[in-house]
């Protein structure tokens, strides 16, 4: 074969200049976790709230310099994000979504951002229940879930990952459009939840959900796929 005549072509980066200057975003909110820690650090008392119970009360208190963990953790997460779809094995698929896998990351981001400054406001003296902070962004983080998981295509990365989704296409594209209804409805009854119910009731409510959601979505993408394979015999 002549391979002047027929030219291999190029294998397309997943991240071009544009993508790269989108990716600025969630990094500079990254920075803004790190210079706020760094602008408040010498302010906060010795201990500091670390973690609250399912009243919103605290129940753990660390030393001041475990103001960095947030920020800490925002960074690997997302330098997680960056780096994932690089070494992914449908590489043309991750390209395909990576408007959806973007959105996702800057409401992570964001998810990030707010429960930082949660976490933070209480040393100055504003009191308010983080719990409820933390639940209305996790609602909210698993409704935009459910929004995005019908647009994804097959990968290793995003979505609903079993044996049998990633085996089919047809199985993922059916198991994520019932999965995206489940998020959705999921984000919203834990929503009306907090308002309706007492905080430690939403949690067991929320947890519940995603025990009983996850199971579910498992052994639906096996009957999908056990359907399919019946089919083809």
């Amino acid at each position: 074969m002549n391979t002047k005549n027929n030219p291999k072509k190029s294998k397309e980066k997943f991240y071009d200049k544009k993508k790269l200057l989108l990716e600025l975003i969630p990094l500079l909110l990254v920075l803004a976790t790190f210079i706020i820690a760094l602008c408040v650090y010498p302010l906060l008392p010795p201990k500091i709230p670390m973690h609250w119970d399912a009243n919103g009360n605290v129940n753990n208190y660390g030393g001041r310099g475990t103001i960095f963990i947030i920020p800490i953790l925002f960074f690997v997460m997302i330098a997680l994000f960056f780096i994932l779809p690089l070494m992914e094995v449908f590489g043309e698929n991750m390209r395909k979504i990576y408007n959806y896998y973007y959105a996702f990351k800057i409401f992570f981001s964001i998810f990030f951002f707010v429960l930082f400054i949660a976490t933070l406001l209480p040393n100055f003296g504003y009191n308010f229940n983080v719990s409820y902070v933390v639940l209305t962004m996790v609602s909210l983080l698993f409704i935009v879930i459910g929004v995005i998981m019908p647009k994804l295509k097959r990968n290793f990365i995003f979505g609903i990952r079993t044996g049998w989704t990633l085996s089919s296409d047809n199985v993922w594209n059916q198991t994520h459009k019932v999965g995206g209804i489940l998020f959705i409805a999921m984000g919203i009854l834990t929503m009306l939840s907090l308002f309706t119910l007492s905080l430690e009731a939403t949690l067991y409510i929320f947890l519940a959900m995603i025990l009983t959601g996850s199971i579910y979505l498992i052994f639906y993408s096996y009957y999908l796929y056990a359907k399919e394979k019946k089919r083809t015999l």
